[in-house]
């Protein structure tokens, strides 16, 4: 016998009216290819790893110290944190947003969706103290090297002619790391980023991938998290992203407030909507 809709549409109104408002969360936790939604009261994230996953699923696996592993501990602000950008104004992102990273983004509109990407990435090398990794182009080309600037060179940019002086004493703080990736949020971008990375098979899709569209605008949006489903192997993805203006990196939610994708569901339909952005699956890309 077929459920009794309007019966259910008022109870599942009484219960999310009947809430707590403390920091606990009634926690969506999606069936894929189903209508099915169990809840189930759990303490809000405080890092992404706690994020719990779908029915079925676990988390995938990620060895010590690697990039995946770093993204995945990246600690979350407390649950109903708005989006803010860099002058402290509430993002119009704030209502799509699952939960917002715990990093601060300076105040310059710098740090935007492809810089957010570098900066990860750039935090998670040099915690590794793997400085000579660390480099990225500008849009003209020129390969903005972390170590040079360590060593106390700077970047000269006249018109589209870039060049490197000594300036300054060997500094490795981070303070002037902070002082190096500014620079290069302010001429790099998604059209420089997209050159420098590898496409990606969407089967094969791995925490710290990139969907990616460079140009001017184009969008650039991270895999932080992935979960696969214990018996079928399929995959479920959390994404995350900036924007313009700059503003704080968010973990983007599905249209039902929940926060995971389904790889499945792109593979069928041969695109993924993130809600700000749509891409095609040739659009996957990896360092």
């Amino acid at each position: 016998m077929k459920p009794n809709l309007s019966l259910l549409a008022i109870l599942v109104l009484f219960s999310s009216c009947a809430k707590s408002q403390s920091n606990q969360q009634a926690t969506s936790i999606v069936e894929p290819n189903s209508m099915i939604v169990a809840e189930e009261t759990i303490p809000f994230p405080s890092a992404i790893s706690e994020t719990p996953t779908p029915k079925g699923y676990i988390r995938a696996g990620a060895p010590a110290n690697s990039w995946a592993e770093y993204l995945r501990q990246l600690p979350l602000k407390p649950e109903g944190t708005p989006v803010y950008c860099y002058d402290s104004s509430k993002s119009y992102w704030t209502n799509s947003a699952y939960g917002v990273i715990d990093m601060e983004i300076g105040n310059q509109d710098l740090q935007q969706c492809a810089d957010a990407i570098i900066r990860l990435r750039a935090e998670w090398l040099y915690q590794q103290k793997r400085y000579s990794d660390i480099h990225f182009k500008f849009t003209n080309g020129f390969n903005c090297e972390y170590l040079r600037y360590a060593k106390g060179e700077r970047v000269r940019v006249q018109g589209n002619k870039t060049s490197w002086y000594q300036a300054a004493s060997e500094d490795y703080s981070y303070k002037t790391f902070r002082k190096y990736l500014d620079l290069v949020f302010m001429y790099a971008g998604t059209a420089s980023l997209s050159r420098e990375l590898h496409t990606a098979d969407m089967h094969d899709i791995q925490i710290g991938d990139i969907f990616m569209q460079g140009g001017h605008p184009g969008h650039a949006m991270l895999v932080i998290d992935m979960a696969q489903d214990s018996i079928t192997g399929d995959k479920a993805i959390l994404v995350a992203q900036s924007y313009m203006p700059a503003q704080d990196i968010h973990i983007i939610a599905a249209m039902n407030k929940q926060p995971w994708f389904f790889v499945k569901d792109v593979l069928e339909t041969g695109y993924i909507n993130l809600r700000s952005w749509s891409f095609e699956l040739n659009n996957l890309m990896r360092f």
